[in-house]
């Protein structure tokens, strides 16, 4: 994998993980669903703008992974986008406080690991 095509990964991976960021804040303006408001819960999301930025963030990464599919194999970029779990959980940690358990570090350094040996160049 070239720098320009880690260029286009980190872009695609940073905006899809900004995206669940916004969705977790909207789902939280939103409350919790359960049968009795399903309903009013699915159309009030589209007045939640939190939820609007997440899919658009969603839709802004989806066309940036397309871009780099078009210049790298799909057993490369599949796995390689895997790092946004590792984004996904500081960013968990960080902003939204969420606990870190030593087993889930572990798991992220097995992530990190293997992405490394995916896209590594031989």
């Amino acid at each position: 994998m070239s720098i320009s095509e880690f260029i286009l990964l980190l872009m695609s991976v940073l905006i899809s993980v900004t995206g669940q960021f916004f969705l977790k804040t909207g789902a939280l303006k939103l409350g919790k669903v359960h049968a009795g408001n399903i309903l009013s819960h699915i159309l009030s999301m589209i007045t939640i703008p939190e939820l609007l930025l997440g899919i658009t963030c969603y839709g802004i990464g989806a066309i940036a992974y397309i871009l780099l599919l078009t210049r790298v194999n799909l057993s490369i970029a599949g796995p390689a986008v895997s790092v946004g779990y590792i984004f996904s959980v500081l960013i968990g940690y960080f902003v939204l406080k969420e606990p870190i358990s030593v087993t889930r570090v572990f798991g992220l350094g097995f992530i990190v690991l293997g992405v490394i040996l995916v896209i590594w160049k031989k």
